[in-house]
């Protein structure tokens, strides 16, 4: 005999994996982890404040 299964869960389910599946390959594609995002961050205005500290010498 069958499993019984509800229809709109078994559609939120499959919803849920293809939009997981887009979301990860949105991430390949565009994007950078925040902690990535931060570190550039970091290194940028690191890197702008000894360019400043540099000029004024």
């Amino acid at each position: 005999m069958a499993k019984i299964v509800s229809l709109s869960t078994a559609r939120k389910s499959r919803d849920r994996v293809k939009k997981r599946a887009k979301a990860d390959e949105n991430a390949v594609k565009f994007g950078l982890t925040k902690s990535q995002k931060s570190l550039n961050k970091a290194r940028g205005e690191k890197s702008a404040r000894d360019h400043d500290g540099l000029e004024r010498e």
